[in-house]
C-alpha cells in the first residue's frame, strides 16, 4: 500500500470508528484559573479571544446547558461568539445564555439571504431571539460563487441593508464568509469589509492551496481575518455514515495533531478561531486556545508532510 493512501485510510479509521465516546452535554470543564488571550481583530481595534463561541454548540441543548456554556466560556476569557439562522434553534438558545454578558462580548450573526427583502428580514429576526439591539458583526453567509457576491452587490440586494444597518448603529462592523476563493476575493474587491470569515486549515492549505491569495489580500487590506475548520481533517468517504451527527466532515481526534492543526490555523493571520460545532471537539478547541503556544517551525514542517494524500475539504478555483 503507498505510503500516501496508509495515512488517508488510518486517519479515517480512527474518525469513522470515533475515540470520542458520547457524553451528554452539561459543562464544558475548562481549565480553572486560565484567561484566554486576545488578539486585535484588523483595524477594528476591537480584542477577540483566540478561540470563538460557535453558536450552533448550543442547538437543541435545554437552556441550563447553554446558559453553563456561556458562563463557563465567559468566565475562561471568551468574548467572542459567532451564530446564524441556519443554525437551528441556536440563536433562540444563545440570546437569553448571553444575555447577562452582552455588553462585554463581541456578538457576531450572519444572514444566508443574499435580497435586501430577505436580509431585512433575518437581521431584525436575529436581533429578537439574541436579545440585543445591535450585532458587533453582521455577516454575509457562505458565499460560494460569482454569483452569490453579484446578488448581494446588485440592485436590491443584501448589501442595501448591511450599509443601511451600520450606518443606524445596528451594526458596528460588517463582515462575510465564503466557501470559494473567487467568492471571497470578489467581495473584498467590491467593498472594504471590516472582517473574512473563511475554512483554514493546514490540509486545504498545502492540498488545495485553499486560502494563501484570499489571506493574502485580506491582510493587505488589514481586514480581521477569523477562521472556520481549524480542526477539520477530510472528507467523509463515499457511503460512510456520518461519525459525528454536526460535522459533515472527519474531525482530528487525535490530540497531538488537532493541536498543530489549530495552532497553525491561528499562525495565518487569524485573530480567532471557531472550533466544531460538536461540544466534544468545542470543548478541545477551547482547551488548545486556552494552552496556546506559537507553533513551531518544525510543527509547520510535520503538518505539510502530514497532509500529504489526505483530501482537503476545499480547493481553490481560481483556476476553474
Amino acid at each position: 500500500m503507498k505510503r500516501r493512501t496508509f495515512i488517508h485510510n488510518s486517519l479515517l479509521a480512527g474518525a469513522v470508528v470515533s475515540v470520542y465516546p458520547y457524553v451528554k452535554p452539561g459543562s464544558l470543564n475548562l481549565p480553572a484559573g486560565k484567561k484566554m488571550m486576545k488578539r486585535i481583530l484588523g483595524r477594528t481595534g476591537e480584542k477577540l479571544s483566540i478561540v470563538g463561541f460557535g453558536g450552533i454548540v448550543v442547538k437543541d441543548t435545554e437552556q441550563s446547558v447553554a446558559n453553563n456554556y456561556v458562563s463557563e466560556a465567559v468566565e475562561a476569557g471568551i468574548n467572542y461568539f459567532d451564530v446564524a439562522p441556519s443554525y437551528g434553534n441556536a440563536e433562540e438558545m444563545l440570546g437569553p445564555a448571553l444575555e447577562p454578558f452582552r455588553k462585554d462580548s463581541f456578538l457576531a450573526c450572519k444572514t444566508h439571504k443574499y435580497d435586501a427583502v430577505g436580509a431585512e428580514k433575518e437581521l431584525h429576526e436575529s436581533m429578537k431571539k439574541l436579545r440585543t439591539d445591535y450585532f458587533d458583526l453582521y455577516q454575509l453567509h457562505a458565499l460560494s460563487s460569482v454569483e452569490d457576491v453579484e446578488k448581494c452587490f446588485g440592485p436590491g440586494g443584501a448589501m442595501e441593508v448591511f450599509l443601511k444597518a451600520k450606518e443606524s448603529g445596528k451594526v458596528r462592523f460588517l463582515g462575510f464568509s465564503a466557501h470559494s476563493d473567487k467568492a471571497a476575493l470578489l467581495a473584498m474587491k467590491n467593498y472594504d469589509f471590516d472582517t473574512i470569515l473563511f475554512p483554514l486549515n493546514y490540509v486545504c492549505w498545502h492540498q488545495g492551496n485553499f486560502g494563501p491569495e484570499v489571506v493574502k489580500m485580506a491582510k493587505e487590506k488589514e481586514m480581521g481575518i477569523l477562521a472556520l475548520k481549524g480542526l477539520a481533517h477530510t472528507l467523509i468517504p463515499e457511503n460512510e455514515n456520518r461519525p459525528y451527527e454536526r460535522l459533515w466532515y472527519v474531525p482530528i481526534e487525535e490530540d497531538n495533531l488537532g493541536h498543530m492543526s489549530l495552532r497553525y490555523t491561528l499562525s495565518l493571520g487569524t485573530t480567532a478561531a471557531i472550533p466544531p460545532g460538536d461540544f466534544r471537539f468545542f470543548k478541545k478547541g477551547l482547551e488548545i486556545g486556552l494552552n496556546y503556544t506559537d507553533i513551531t517551525e518544525d510543527e509547520k514542517r510535520k503538518l505539510v508532510e502530514m497532509s500529504e494524500g489526505i483530501i482537503p475539504l476545499f480547493e481553490s478555483d481560481l483556476k476553474a
